[in-house]
């Protein structure tokens, strides 16, 4: 996501952590975009013990389902629209116990996964270890049960929800000694800690090239360098350290918010970039292909308008860029998923609903709804089945990204 300090938590060990939004970095914070989460101090931590037995979950006022519970879900294929929306949904919740609704979701097999943020950590590290066993004793429940989506933005340095590393910013590690040795080192640092919290994708690394010294990407220092191969090296070096441990890294934020200014936040309003073509693919796009080379599973989507491929929609939103320049010109068959939903650079597309369908119609596989709100994703997941059902969008594409999903689901623990 597109972070801003503002949003960034910094975790310390043994105090409370803040609540954590994901503005600069990838995805993953109440707002998913290149923003750090606000708060407090350094996260340091080992790794987590097993956790005891699972507490029920209290039993919240639960959020109006998608579609009426039904039958039991068979192949994407054969899958009802309910369902089909379901699995291509990323839910968020707010504090530290998973909400009855959720759980529901999980057991009717509608959901894809969840994201998680510093509040959901709490100051105890049993507290999102019991969370997730709750999540997974759901999901065993479900029609056809496979790994959920368990994820969060551990970037390093300043962008870290979890307890743990990596420690060294992308800025430090471009400054290494050996800059692919300390790249190597923090993919696996990040993997150790999203797997000692039983989690199994991890919001980076961030490919953004920056441009000028406390530039948007350089000022939470989630930029590996000004240099499109170095970023690309390093990010390549990352993403294959963390996916080697069994974690899948994300690769974001497509097509590049490496020349955003300083302040230009898609959490926080509508950004533009207006980069020529061959300087946005030479620059921006570059480390993308270095990227899908080293297998990356996801590719996050920008909040931003690029109109030197389309001047009318964000990123995330264009057809043009999803299909044509990432599928298309690069060659990238992975999972996409957006950065945060809620963010305020959709404003004026509209509410939720207008947002997913216009997520979905560009083609992206996963929609991040990270409001810690359970609703939010009910209303997106509720907006797809419905043009779905009325053939507003096409049911065969639809179905491929789900099946993307799955297959995405079922390489993962």
């Amino acid at each position: 996501m597109a972070l801003s300090l503002r949003s960034i938590g910094l975790l310390a060990l043994g105090t409370a952590l803040a609540a954590g939004c994901g503005s600069p970095g990838t995805g993953g914070g109440s707002s998913p975009s290149p923003s750090p989460a606000t708060t407090s101090a350094e996260p340091t931590g080992s790794a987590v013990p097993a956790s005891p037995s699972p507490s029920p979950s209290p039993t919240p006022s639960p959020s109006p389902s998608p579609s009426p519970t039904g039958s039991p879900t068979p192949t994407p294929t054969a899958a009802g629209s309910a369902d089909l929306a379901g699995q291509r949904i990323v839910y968020s919740y707010p504090g530290t116990t998973p909400p009855a609704a959720l759980l529901q979701r999980i057991r009717e097999g509608r959901v894809a996964g969840v994201i998680f943020f510093a509040e959901n950590v709490g100051s105890d590290p049993f507290v999102l270890r019991t969370a997730v066993d709750q999540l997974r004793q759901a999901e065993q429940q479900s029609p056809h049960p496979r790994p959920l989506l368990l994820m969060t933005d551990q970037e390093g340095g300043l962008v870290r929800r979890l307890p743990g590393g990596p420690g060294q910013s992308a800025k430090d590690v471009g400054r290494a000694a050996d800059p692919t040795a300390a790249a190597t080192r923090t993919g696996g640092e990040a993997a150790a800690t999203l797997s000692g919290y039983g989690l199994n994708l991890n919001l980076a690394p961030v490919l953004d090239v920056y441009r000028t010294p406390g530039d948007f990407a350089d000022s939470a220092q989630r930029s590996y360098s000004t240099d499109p191969a170095t970023v690309g090296r390093l990010g390549s070096a990352f993403i294959k350290a963390q996916q080697s441990a069994g974690v899948a890294a994300t690769a974001k934020h497509f097509p590049g918010l490496g020349s955003a200014p300083a302040g230009a936040n898609t959490d926080e309003e509508p950004v533009t970039l207006n980069l020529p073509l061959d300087q946005l693919r030479a620059v921006d796009e570059r480390p993308y292909r270095d990227a899908v080379a080293a297998d990356v599973k996801l590719v996050m989507l920008s909040w931003a308008i690029y109109p030197a491929l389309d001047p009318d929609h964000p990123a995330g939103m264009s057809g043009t860029v999803v299909r044509d320049e990432l599928r298309g010109r690069l060659a990238y068959r992975g999972v996409t998923v957006t950065d945060a939903l809620e963010a305020k650079a959709l404003d004026p597309v509209g509410g939720t609903s207008k947002r997913a369908l216009a997520v979905a119609g560009a083609g992206v596989d996963l929609l991040l709804c990270s409001a810690r709100d359970v609703a939010q994703g009910d209303q997106a997941a509720a907006a797809l089945a419905s043009a779905l059902d009325a053939g507003d969008l096409d049911r065969e594409a639809f179905t491929a990204s789900a099946t993307r999903v799955d297959a995405l689901r079922d390489s993962l623990k």
